[in-house]
């Protein structure tokens, strides 16, 4: 009797903080994965032998996202390996601070293109695949509160994240008559190994749980949307920031009567 296919996910942007922790909770949830990088093909190999150790198969995988030639050979190299793919989520992204009036044409262009170009095309190619072997599959698109709340520097981090979220509506609607979902996870402020005085650490008192997000936090986000238990979830975002775009502002103290 032939044997039941293991899922497969490609996880984006895996080598490091909230994509190293997705990457490893599916791992440990049976699924194979293929652990993406750019720059830290260590840290991704490292990532598979580990993944490996809990019994299902990794690939390291390189890929610029901001390059369509670069997303095309990455999705070839996964579907030698894992043919039939089941979940991508698109993690890998940047978030260079700069202000709105000194950002540069070549800032705008680079970071629209990690953050949303490569979200869409790689999607794109991942739904064909799971449309051509009759899958339905999941699509988690990683976004951010900053769609919802303004920070200082941010607005074309924000603003290419905004798109993410509107795509996440758009793309899911149309993939639905695959019975393919597409969903989005917007994190906030999550520790992703800061050092002891990085100043974004002053910010924890601020927020109404009064803490950062865990990467294990936004990675078991991504394991339930992914699931059985969420499959009339399309087309939305699960929030995970701690109540961060809830105070009108952000210092709010809580009066006691």
């Amino acid at each position: 009797m032939e044997s039941k296919r293991r899922k497969a996910a490609l996880i984006t942007g895996a080598a490091k903080g909230i994509g190293r922790e997705i990457a490893y909770t599916l791992a440990g949830e049976g699924y194979d994965i293929a652990v993406n990088y750019r720059s830290d093909e260590r840290a991704a190999v490292q990532l598979c032998r580990e993944a490996e150790g809990l019994g299902v198969k990794a690939l390291p995988v390189y890929g610029d996202l901001s390059k369509m030639e670069d997303i095309r050979a990455m999705f070839d190299k996964v579907f030698e390996v894992f043919p039939v793919l089941d979940v991508l989520v698109n993690n890998a992204g940047i978030s260079s601070e700069v202000s709105f009036l000194e950002a540069t044409e070549e800032m705008f262009d680079h970071m629209t293109a990690i953050d949303w170009k490569g979200v869409f095309f790689s999607s794109q190619i991942a739904a064909k695949n799971m449309i051509a072997h009759g899958v339905q599959g999941v699509i988690v698109n990683i976004s951010s509160n900053q769609v919802e709340g303004c920070w200082p520097d941010a607005t074309i981090y924000a603003s290419t994240k905004a798109a993410v979220s509107k795509f996440t509506r758009n793309a899911a609607m149309e993939l639905s008559f695959y019975g393919i979902r597409m969903v989005a996870v917007a994190p906030g402020y999550t520790d992703v190994g800061w050092a002891p005085d990085d100043k974004r650490r002053k910010a924890a008192d601020k927020l109404p749980l009064r803490r950062f997000a865990t990467t294990r936090e936004i990675a078991k986000g991504v394991v339930y949307l992914i699931s059985q238990d969420a499959a009339y979830i399309t087309g939305t975002a699960l929030v995970i920031d701690g109540g961060a775009t809830l105070p009108v502002v952000a210092a709010n103290d809580f009066v006691e009567d």
